[in-house]
């Protein structure tokens, strides 16, 4: 009997050890997707851009508050190397701004909403991870351009008559990073 009962638990321990010893490969998603020269695509998101103010008059208060908006727009990705890649993303990117005049006294006359749209032109480097099975992390930077259609930077007209006269031509940088996900028909790519 006792000889019966250490069989079987050794049985089981084999049985048990075996499973763990074997490698289940993981099916892997359009493995050769990332060795094509180009891909393109298209991206959706969320942006909040910030707003500076040049004040005329000394010891003028205004806040100013920043809500989302979206941006969209194409990939167009070219591969250098296994690991680097050039983007340019052209898109419009779209928010409003609610600035508040603390000098003004009638709330009709206080509160201004801004509604801009922009032309958002970003050329950046991807520096992407090795291929883990399904999933790719990477490092993103670059250099991006916006070309704001509601600038008013021409005109004479001042906050009185409701026009606001903000800069056509804005240059920024951009860092980001971010994880390939490939999936059967497609690679999906969020980033921060």
């Amino acid at each position: 009997m006792k000889k019966s009962i250490v069989l079987v638990f050794v049985g089981l321990f084999l049985v048990i050890t075996s499973g763990f010893a074997q490698k289940i490969d993981k099916l892997k998603y359009l493995p050769t997707f990332d060795k094509r020269p180009l891909h393109w695509g298209f991206y959706l998101g969320l942006n909040q851009k910030s707003f500076k103010l040049d004040y005329k008059i000394p010891n003028t208060l205004i806040n100013i508050k920043d809500e989302t908006g979206f941006n969209v727009g194409l990939i167009g990705d070219m591969r250098i190397f296994d690991n680097l890649n050039v983007r340019l993303e052209p898109g419009l990117s779209h928010n409003v701004k609610t600035l508040y005049f603390t000098n003004i006294a009638t709330a009709r006359d206080s509160t201004r909403a801004l509604s801009n749209t922009y032309l958002h032109v970003p050329l950046l480097l991807k520096f992407s991870a090795n291929r883990i099975d399904n999933f790719r992390p990477y490092l993103i930077a670059g250099v991006s351009y916006d070309f704001n259609f509601s600038s008013n930077q021409n005109s004479t007209e001042d906050n009185a008559q409701r026009i606001f006269r903000m800069k056509k031509n804005n240059f920024m940088y951009e860092v980001g990073f971010g994880v390939d996900l490939y999936f059967f028909f497609f690679k999906f790519s969020p980033s921060v």
